[in-house]
């Protein structure tokens, strides 16, 4: 059957950054079936917008993610504040364990999850 890891987390970004997500994950499109794990909200209000992911994912198939998150990463500032694309994801490995995946700084960052968070993976 395979080694699994669930993954779910967020990306902040501003309307031209979500534009280019947008882009980024339809240049990765695996017919929908991975790649449906991408939400965005129906009504988007105030000036952050977010994107989500959640689901378990194939082993052999996070290097497809990571690739789409240090595209995303990439993505330049767009506004005068220079800020740049951000979010956090958890990454539970059924062998491995959790890891956190931080995206700042223009890069995707990966470090073993804080224990505060073991609560996800019971």
């Amino acid at each position: 059957m395979g080694t699994y890891v669930s993954i779910r987390g967020w990306l902040e970004c501003d309307d031209k950054q979500l534009v280019a997500i947008q882009e980024v994950i339809s240049s990765h499109d695996d017919g929908d079936f991975y790649s449906g794990g991408w939400g965005f909200p129906r009504k988007p209000f105030n000036w952050t917008r977010y994107v989500f992911y959640g689901g378990d994912i194939r082993e052999s198939t996070v290097d497809w993610f990571l690739g789409q998150l240090g595209e995303i990463a990439r993505i330049p500032a767009s506004d005068e504040d220079n800020d740049l694309v951000r979010g956090l994801f958890h990454a539970r490995h059924e062998v491995n364990g959790t890891s956190e995946w931080q995206v700042r700084a223009g890069q995707v960052f990966i470090s073993p999850a804080d224990a505060r968070y073991g609560y996800l993976d019971e």
